[in-house]
């Protein structure tokens, strides 16, 4: 089983069980960022965790096209 698999079991799972407790998924999602922030923060430094975060955050939005630089 892949990473992204195991990954993606356990957080459908965990936006089930708080679907069924009347939980927000947006809570959840919340939550299980910061475990993965703590847990980025463990073994890479700072910058590289916030630099991680900032990507992710620029490039959100499902509808834009990326070009790729090819070499």
């Amino acid at each position: 089983m892949s990473a992204y698999s195991i990954a993606k079991k356990h957080f459908d799972a965990a936006l089930a069980e708080a679907d069924a407790e009347k939980a927000g998924a947006d809570v959840v999602a919340r939550h299980t960022l910061a475990f993965i922030i703590q847990t980025w923060l463990k073994t890479r430094p700072l910058k590289d965790v916030q630099a991680e975060l900032i990507s992710v955050a620029e490039n959100a939005d499902p509808d834009t096209d990326y070009t790729f630089m090819r070499p």
